[in-house]
This record gives structure tokens, C-alpha cells and sequence, in this order.
């Protein structure tokens, strides 16, 4: 039997028909309290599409396209963020670390876990920003760690001021998908 060389859709197809599985993995429709404190009619549940390895490993390649040639090292911050650091590390080859919300009252007490070193450049990797306050925080913990945050990279932006104040906190915002685009 001849194997055929698979053919690949295009680019902007195959990150529309991550979108379309996207929604329907992890958007929620309801009534929903936003970490920020926000009330929103709808929610995308960051647990339900990084669970899914199909979209995670997509995700991954999509995101890793973003990542700045010049990048040493990823942060993902606990706990939605860690399996997208884990993937786009695996697809770049690039370490990662983990960026806490507290220190542990035990062992090392950090509040960023794995290797991390000053000067080093990093791109911090995030689920959904809404206002963009869980990126900032984890940037600056990566900052006050020594290191240069080259960008925060996210899959969804809410379109409710997220990239506009992690520019305000002095980091470069990027998102696959806005709201809009997911034709919402």
C-alpha cells in the first residue's frame, strides 16, 4: 500500500477550528463570579479544554508560535496555567518554572518553583485573561526573581481590559483568541 503524504490545512483553518473546539469544550453559559470579582453570564472553564491532550498539544503549537526566538525560559502560574507551561515546553524544548499564588509554610517556601535565574529572559503562559491581575502578579514574581519578562502569552482575552493593564504594568500582552473572535 502507497502512504499519501498527509496534507495540512492551512494555518488560519486550523487555528479557526481550535476555536470552534475552544467553545465547545469550555464555554459555560450561566451565572458566574470571575476570580477579579466580576459577574459575567459566561465563563470559559480553562479546566475543560487543558484537560482535553487534542486541544492541549494545539494549543501548545499555536502558543509556541508566539514565543520570542530570544526566550530562555516559561513561567506558568498555579494552578490553571502549569499544564499549558508543561506543553508549550514540551513543543519549544524551552524549561519552565511554576509561579505560585502563596508560599508553602513547608520545604523551600518559594514562590517560584524550578530553576530560575537572574537575567535570564521569560515568557509567562496564561489560560484566560480577564483584567490581567493573575499574569501581572506572576510576572512580577518572575521580575523580583531577576528575570526579564519578554511577554505574557494567553489563549483567551475576555476583552475586558486584560492586555491593556498588563501594558500599564510595563509587560507585553499577547492572546490567541479574543471574545470577538470566537465569534462572541
Amino acid at each position: 500500500m502507497i502512504e499519501l503524504p498527509r496534507i495540512e490545512a492551512p494555518r488560519e483553518q486550523r487555528l479557526a477550528e481550535l476555536g470552534r473546539d475552544l467553545l465547545s469544550a469550555a464555554y459555560l453559559q450561566g451565572d458566574f463570579v470571575l476570580s477579579s470579582g466580576v459577574k459575567s453570564r459566561y465563563y470559559f472553564d480553562k479546566y475543560l479544554f487543558e484537560t482535553k491532550p487534542g486541544i492541549l498539544r494545539r494549543l501548545a503549537s499555536f502558543l509556541a508560535e508566539l514565543v520570542p526566538s530570544q526566550t530562555d525560559r516559561l513561567a506558568g502560574p498555579e494552578l490553571g496555567a502549569v499544564a499549558l507551561a508543561t506543553a508549550v515546553s514540551l513543543e519549544t524544548g524551552l524549561p519552565f518554572v511554576i509561579v505560585k499564588k502563596e508560599p508553602k509554610g513547608y520545604a523551600t517556601s518559594r514562590l517560584v518553583e524550578g530553576e530560575l535565574y537572574p537575567g535570564e529572559r521569560v515568557v509567562v503562559v496564561e489560560d484566560v485573561l480577564t483584567t490581567g491581575a493573575q499574569a501581572i502578579r506572576a510576572a512580577q514574581q518572575v521580575a523580583r526573581a531577576g528575570a526579564q519578562v519578554l511577554a505574557i502569552l494567553g489563549v483567551i482575552d475576555r476583552q475586558q481590559g486584560g492586555p491593556e493593564n498588563i501594558a500599564a504594568a510595563g509587560f507585553q500582552a499577547k492572546a490567541l483568541f479574543r471574545r470577538s473572535d470566537l465569534g462572541l
